[in-house]
C-alpha cells in the first residue's frame, strides 16, 4: 500500500512539475513576445513571426519576410530579439545561482554577487573605461572583456586567501568575499576621484543596462548559461542534502567540499558572464528563489528550473519597463528591479516570519 502511494505521489509530483514548468515556459514565450513589439515604434506580433520564421530553416521556404519594411525588420533582429533573449537569460542565470548560494550558504539574504563577484567585474569595467583599449573577444566589448576578467580574479582571489589564511569553510568565504567587494569598491572611489570625467559612465555601468544588446552577448551568454545550469542540476540531490547540514551531507558519503567548490566555482563563472554583458543587477538572485520556494518548497529538483523560468520573465518585465517608462530615454534596469524587489524581499520576511509564528 506504501510503495503505490509513494509511486502515485511521485507521479502527482511529476505531472504537477511538468504542469508548472509548462505554464511558465508560455507565460515567457508571450511575454518575449510582447517585450519584442513594445517600444517607441510600435510592431504588430506578425512582423514578428515572420522575422523570426525567416531565419529558421526549412520554415523560412514556406514564410517570408518580404513584407516587412527593412527598418521594422531591422529593430526586430537586430535591436529588440537580442535583448530579450539577453535579459532572459540574465535573469535565468541570476536567479539559479541566487538559489544555489541559498543553499550553500544556509543564507536566505545570500544572493549572486556575495562573493564578491559583481565588484571585482565593476573594477575591470572601470579599468577598460579608464584605460582606453579597444579589443573585442566572444562578441564582448573591451568593458565585457575586463569585466569577465574582474569578476574571474575576483573568485581565485576569495579562493586563494581562504586557502592560505581562515580556511575554505562557507562561512570564511562568505567574510573574504564581502572583505574584497569591500575593498574593490574602495579601488574603484580612488580611481574616480582622479578621473571624474569617468564618474557617470562607471556609474550607470554598475546600475545595469541591456541597451548594448547583440546576437554576439546572446551566444556568449548562451554557452554560460546551458552549461552552468545543466551542471547545477546535476547536484539538486547534493543541495537538498546539503540543505539539513554538512554533517548530515557526510554521513550519506557527500564530499561536501568538493561538491560546494564544484557549485561556487560554477555559479560564479554564470555571474561573471551575466555581469560582464549587462553590469551589475541586483535583487533577481536574491528575490526570485524566495518567491518560488513559497510555491515549489525547498526542494532543488523543482526550485532550480522554477527559478531559471521565473527570473527570466521578471528580468524581460523589468527591462520593458526600463524601457518603456521614459520614452524616448531609458532608466537603467537595475532601478528597477531595486524598486520591484526591496518591497518585495520585506513582504516575503514578514509572510515568512507570520508563517512561523502560527506553525
Amino acid at each position: 500500500m506504501k510503495k503505490g502511494t509513494s509511486r502515485a505521489t511521485r507521479q502527482y509530483n511529476k505531472k504537477r512539475c511538468m504542469l508548472v514548468t509548462g505554464g511558465l515556459l508560455v507565460v515567457l514565450f508571450l511575454l518575449m513576445c510582447l517585450a519584442t513589439s513594445l517600444g517607441v515604434a510600435s510592431i504588430s506580433p506578425a512582423s514578428i513571426g515572420k522575422v523570426i520564421a525567416s531565419k529558421i530553416p526549412i520554415v523560412n521556404q514556406w514564410i517570408s519576410a518580404d513584407d516587412v519594411k527593412k527598418t521594422t525588420y531591422a529593430i526586430i533582429w537586430n535591436v529588440r530579439l537580442p535583448r530579450v533573449f539577453l535579459s532572459a537569460l540574465t535573469g535565468g542565470a541570476l536567479a539559479i545561482v541566487g538559489a544555489t548560494f541559498q543553499g550553500i550558504f544556509r543564507n536566505p539574504l545570500a544572493d549572486p554577487h556575495i562573493l564578491g563577484v559583481s565588484s571585482g567585474a565593476a573594477l575591470g569595467a572601470t579599468l577598460a573605461m579608464l584605460s582606453g583599449i579597444q579589443i573585442s573577444l566572444f562578441g564582448l566589448g573591451v568593458i565585457g572583456v575586463f569585466a569577465f576578467i574582474g569578476a574571474i580574479l575576483a573568485v581565485i582571489l576569495v579562493y586563494g586567501v581562504a586557502k592560505i589564511g581562515v580556511g575554505r569553510s562557507v562561512v570564511n568565504m562568505l567574510l573574504i568575499g564581502t572583505a574584497l567587494s569591500t575593498m574593490f569598491s574602495a579601488v574603484i572611489s580612488l580611481l574616480m576621484t582622479f578621473n571624474h570625467d569617468k564618474i557617470e559612465k562607471v556609474y550607470m555601468w554598475t546600475l545595469g543596462s541591456f541597451s548594448s544588446a547583440s546576437w554576439d552577448k546572446v551566444r556568449f551568454l548562451l554557452i554560460f548559461t546551458l552549461l552552468g545550469f545543466a551542471i547545477l542540476l546535476c547536484f539538486t540531490r547534493e543541495l537538498n542534502v546539503i540543505l539539513t547540514g554538512e554533517e548530515t551531507a557526510k554521513t550519506l558519503g557527500i564530499d561536501t567540499k568538493k561538491v560546494i567548490q564544484i557549485l561556487i566555482t560554477i555559479s560564479s563563472l554564470l555571474v561573471a558572464a551575466s555581469v560582464s554583458v549587462s553590469g551589475i543587477i541586483g535583487f533577481v538572485g536574491l528575490i526570485i528563489p524566495h518567491c518560488v520556494r513559497l510555491i515549489s518548497g525547498p526542494d532543488y529538483r523543482t526550485l532550480l528550473p522554477y527559478s531559471f523560468f521565473t527570473g527570466a520573465i521578471f528580468m524581460i518585465l523589468s527591462d520593458t519597463i526600463a524601457r518603456m517608462a521614459v520614452p524616448p530615454s531609458e532608466i537603467p534596469v537595475g532601478i528597477i528591479t531595486a524598486i520591484i524587489g526591496a518591497p518585495y524581499f520585506i513582504f516575503i520576511l514578514f509572510y515568512r516570519q507570520k508563517r512561523m509564528h502560527m506553525q
